[in-house]
């Protein structure tokens, strides 16, 4: 599938993005997307022994000792993290985390949770890290709350490991003459809440008010399927997701039958995985975890898999997003 990038100049900071995509990104596989429980966990990789780890003695020490980093993570965003028939973890994070493993001996633990809950069990150090699709922005970096702009938390460091961007999908065969985002006005989206999608719906809202058109309604949910159910009845015109998301659910829901994507990909940006500002020493070690699998080559491989061989980086940054 082939789409092109176009950026909207009209959208504020945001605090709570999600994912955003650079170029064309043909997602492959033929797994359906499946929903899940909050707080379940799932090790789902044998990372071998911190003894036999290049960079094991970069970790924090209490890590090293538990041989387990606990993961946060929105489980029901395929292909990024999602369940398989088995009730396993899988995608294109869980796989880097365990690549990443490798390097440094020990297991990443996936504990599902609801999106916008991510941040506050990070600060409630119920996670050592949050990997979850989630969007590396000054506004999270900072703790700013996008809406109010007032600080509302300690802010998280980042460790940049791919770049997304954001589609518009429709029902199939229903698109109503969307092809850009000025073309919501009056229409209903729904999205998955606190979201990037969602700030750029809040944010298009706005527009469509200024501009003297109806405005865009939103509704939105806990989840981008529950997002995509509400579609499908018929309750909303149109959903918004990264398109990794969006161009696997295309693929794939209803054997391909069910939604489209409609005109190109908006807001590339990094994901992040997300760090408390107070440990600095578990961000460096993943940062040259990240580097370690893209000069040995797990990175690729594990992002061809997928099928998102576009959004890939040559270097892990740390808060490379603005």
């Amino acid at each position: 599938m082939t789409a092109r990038f176009t950026r909207r100049t009209t959208v504020a900071r945001s605090a709570k993005p999600r994912i955003a995509a650079v170029g064309a990104i043909a997602v492959a596989g033929a797994l359906l997307l499946t929903g899940c429980g909050d707080q379940t966990k799932d090790t789902g990789n044998d990372s071998g022994t911190a003894s036999a780890a290049p960079l094991a003695d970069k970790l924090p020490k209490e890590i090293r000792d538990k041989g387990v980093i606990k993961v946060g993570s929105d489980i029901a965003y395929a292909p990024v993290e999602f369940k398989d028939d088995s009730g396993k973890t899988v995608g294109i994070d869980p796989d880097i985390a365990a690549a990443m493993g490798k390097q440094l001996g020990v297991k990443f633990e996936f504990q599902n949770a609801t999106f916008d809950t991510l941040i506050g069990g990070l600060a409630a150090k119920r996670y050592d890290i949050a990997m979850s699709a989630m969007t590396d922005t000054k506004d999270r970096q900072e703790g700013i709350d996008a809406d109010t702009g007032k600080k509302v938390g300690a802010g998280v460091d980042f460790v940049d490991y791919f770049t997304a961007g954001v589609s518009l999908y429709t029902n199939k065969g229903d698109t109503q003459g969307i092809k850009t985002w000025d073309d919501l006005c009056g229409k209903t989206m729904a999205v998955q809440r606190n979201t990037f999608s969602h700030d750029l719906a809040k944010e298009q809202a706005k527009k469509c008010e200024k501009d003297g058109k109806k405005t865009l309604k939103i509704e939105d949910f806990a989840t981008n399927p529950e997002a995509e159910t509400r579609m499908r009845s018929k309750g909303a015109d149109v959903v918004s997701a990264d398109f990794p998301i969006a161009a696997y659910s295309v693929k794939n829901a209803g054997g391909g039958k069910y939604f489209e994507i409609v005109g190109d990909q908006v807001e590339a940006g990094p994901y992040g995985i997300a760090v408390a500002k107070d440990n600095t020493q578990l961000r460096d070690a993943l940062q040259a975890a990240v580097n370690a699998i893209i000069e040995n080559g797990e990175y690729k491989k594990i992002i061809e898999k997928w099928g998102v061989a576009d959004g890939a980086v040559t270097e892990a940054k740390i808060n490379g997003g603005s």
